[in-house]
């Protein structure tokens, strides 16, 4: 199977596809979330942050009640999200942790589930769930800047995009552009999937994603392009579906989509797909 786009837009060629059944899937929690910067590396485990260099040797510790899940930096600034141990109020929410790079001091301590690092010390958070379909823009200090009503997986380039993961059948979700004052510019795409997966962002811009099947690029005018069919979603059974798409070399792609037997919760069918990606000619 192989797709073209037209001139001036990315392609890809399916080059293997495999179909394997099997149980639910393991969903394995990182051992060590880290983010890197100069010779500092952040990583966690349960009930700890760690701040260690290149060689090893650990600069600082920072004692958290949960499990971290993730790190960003930015200078001088690090926020780190985090999972709680019990289920809570907050159901497997953690606080997120605002920390001096340098000897992991506490700024703030804030709520969100998915952050992002912007330039000079400043971060983006969002929540979905509990009421909340929010991202919020903090300086340095922990200071709240901004608020806008999406939430997804955080593109950083040239401003800040946001595939939005908003659960409901249908979904509401789309691809959308951050601007000042908690204004959203919204692309024509309305997404099938609620729950799109982790996306692929290429050297010009443009966005990769898993859509209920589909295989999309977005790019940083928020124009969409089919590149692949993959899967045919019935309506209304999104919820079977879990899709991962990696960029595992320079030309290539692999993309995961996990489809749950209807009767058999615990039964899977993972379809995986080897795909050559050429760039725009």
């Amino acid at each position: 199977m192989g797709n073209t786009t037209g001139p001036g837009a990315w392609r890809v060629t399916v080059l293997d596809q495999q179909s394997k059944r099997g149980l639910e899937p393991t969903h394995r929690v990182p051992v060590e979330p880290f983010a890197r910067r100069d010779d500092l590396v952040i990583g966690g485990r349960t009930f700890e942050i760690t701040c260690t260099d290149t060689a090893g040797h650990v600069r600082w510790t920072h004692p958290v009640p949960g499990v971290p899940n993730a790190a960003h930096i930015s200078s001088g600034r690090v926020l780190v999200t985090t999972g709680s141990v019990d289920y809570c109020a907050w159901g497997p929410l953690g606080p997120a942790y605002l920390l001096d790079l340098a000897d992991g001091t506490l700024i703030a301590e804030l709520r969100g589930e998915r952050g992002a690092a912007l330039g000079g010390g400043r971060f983006v958070l969002g929540l979905e769930g509990y009421d909340f379909f929010h991202t919020w823009q903090y300086d340095r200090d922990g200071g709240l800047t901004d608020t806008w009503h999406t939430y997804g997986h955080y593109v950083v380039g040239t401003g800040v995009r946001v595939v939005e993961t908003a659960r409901g059948n249908p979904t509401r979700g789309r691809v959308v552009r951050l601007r000042p004052g908690g204004v959203i510019e919204r692309s024509p795409l309305l997404l099938t999937a609620p729950q799109v997966g982790h996306p692929v962002v290429l050297p010009d811009g443009t966005v990769l994603l898993l859509d209920a099947g589909v295989l999309r690029a977005v790019g940083r005018d928020l124009t969409d392009t089919v590149l692949a069919e993959l899967v045919t979603v019935p309506g209304g059974e999104g919820h079977r579906f879990t899709s991962t798409l990696e960029h595992t070399a320079a030309d290539r792609l692999t993309a995961v989509i996990r489809e749950q037997n209807p009767e058999r919760a615990n039964k899977y069918i993972s379809h995986t797909w080897t795909l050559a990606l050429d760039p725009p000619q």
